[in-house]
């Protein structure tokens, strides 16, 4: 785990910029807890869609949904709800 991430313990609910595996097009901000790696004794995880996903510095983890939201927007930008203006 990447020692300049918050320490999480199981029980956290955090949030992760998810893509589509089948849609690759496609990203958004999703829920995910912190659990106990089943596969990894002392070792945490990410539970989401049941899946467990390794917590680790390859997947960018944020406390709080507004905080992955402003990531997403950087990362992606807004998403236009109106479409074009024409």
């Amino acid at each position: 785990m990447d020692l300049n991430q918050p320490q999480y313990r199981a029980g956290d609910v955090v949030y992760v910029i998810y893509r589509n595996p089948h849609t690759f097009n496609v990203a958004n901000v999703q829920e995910a807890a912190v659990v106990k790696d089943p596969e990894e004794p002392g070792e945490l995880a990410l539970f989401l869609y049941d899946t467990y996903f390794p917590l680790d510095s390859d997947i960018a983890v944020y406390a709080s949904l507004g905080e992955a939201e402003r990531a997403y927007e950087e990362a992606f930008g807004t998403i236009d709800l109106e479409g074009p203006q024409w």
